[in-house]
């Protein structure tokens, strides 16, 4: 059954810091993609800080997986030029290196979910351990229904991987609705149409803004979450609907959030 009213959270970014498992998966997502075409020695282990000033700008899955391998390709602008002037320009760019690859943004997708269903398969206590939840969530979170709220999860990951680590958190909320349901603005929309959203709470300020931009969805309050990955100047001058939350404000009841 939908719940009359809902307080709806972004899942990566917002609830749980996969920063770790980004890359693990992208990485072998590359490496599985790529084969023998590329040095894949070159992508190291752990995180690499070109990866970490990129995740800001990350919207889809399988930009992480362009991103590494991009990180191998000899003259990509990334290699030449670093994060900084990838970030210009960024879809245009990441449009450039598909076409270099000569893949399609399905593809990457598609390899990206591979490795991380059989990791889930293989070794699913490893998988779920390169996830954290941001501090203080899982505890807020499973406040909510005390207070007589209901909430749900909105996120461009796979609904069963988030479905996955919602149960490794112990964390039930009434609804998870992945990329596999639509895009965020026309999930909200149809949630829109039959109940009450109390607030939505993403890390991605250009989504925040699609959702402003949309005459059905100006109703619904908008909170940008201080704690997410957020692009450098993304907290500067928020438009008229969107407020910054802090986690002190996320622990406070919801009446005393502006």
């Amino acid at each position: 059954m939908i719940p009359s009213s809902l307080l709806i959270f972004d899942f990566d970014g917002v609830i749980v810091d996969g920063l770790n498992e980004y890359w693990w998966s992208a990485r072998k997502a590359s490496i599985k993609l790529l084969g023998g075409t590329s040095n894949n020695a070159d992508l190291p282990y752990s995180v690499p800080q070109t990866f970490r000033e990129l995740r800001p700008w990350v919207h889809h899955g399988w930009e992480m997986v362009l991103i590494a391998s991009e990180m191998l390709r000899p003259e990509s602008l990334l290699r030449l030029k670093g994060a900084k002037a990838f970030a210009c320009n960024y879809h245009t760019n990441c449009q450039e290196a598909l076409k270099a690859w000569e893949l399609t943004s399905t593809q990457l997708q598609t390899a990206l979910e591979d490795v991380r269903h059989a990791a889930i398969e293989k070794d699913a206590e490893h998988w779920l351990a390169l996830h954290q939840p941001f501090p203080g969530l899982v505890k807020r979170l499973n406040q909510l229904p005390h207070e007589g709220l209901d909430w749900a999860v909105l996120t461009t990951k796979k609904s069963d991987f988030a479905i996955e680590l919602l149960k490794c958190f112990h964390l039930k909320p009434n609804l998870v609705l992945g990329h596999d349901s639509g895009s965020k603005p026309e999930i909200l929309l149809q949630l829109n149409a039959n109940q009450t959203i109390r607030g939505f709470i993403e890390d991605r300020r250009a989504t925040l803004e699609t959702v402003l931009e949309t005459p059905e969805l100006k109703s619904i309050p908008c909170y940008l979450a201080s704690w997410g990955y957020l692009k450098p100047n993304d907290k500067k001058a928020l438009p008229p609907g969107i407020h910054l939350l802090e986690p002190e404000t996320l622990a406070s009841p919801l009446a005393n959030w502006p």
